[in-house]
């Protein structure tokens, strides 16, 4: 099960969503590259400034919520719609907290 998580100062994506073995599974895949997107997104398209924990199969961004661009605002509502939408094709996969 693929976790995500939208708080106040972070955004955590954990997980392996267990539809096909590792590194064949279409889900998470789909959902690494929302996450890897956004990341890329934030620090080529923005000013804002984001730090990332990444690792196999968890991916935490921090920022700062209350100082963040309507930029950045997009592009996280725009990473929460695609998630919310694999999550809601895939529930048993994907699980938005």
């Amino acid at each position: 099960m693929i976790e995500v998580s939208v708080r106040k100062n972070k955004i955590k994506v954990k997980g392996h969503a267990g539809l096909t073995k590792k590194g064949e599974d279409i889900i998470c895949a789909a959902v690494s590259i929302l996450t890897q997107n956004l990341v890329n997104s934030i620090q080529n398209l923005t000013q804002d400034k984001i730090t990332c924990v990444i690792e196999s199969g968890k991916v935490i961004i921090n920022l700062d919520f209350g100082n963040l661009s309507e930029q950045t605002k997009t592009l996280i509502d725009s990473f929460f719609l695609g998630i919310c939408s694999i999550a809601n094709e895939f529930p048993n996969n994907v699980k938005v907290m």
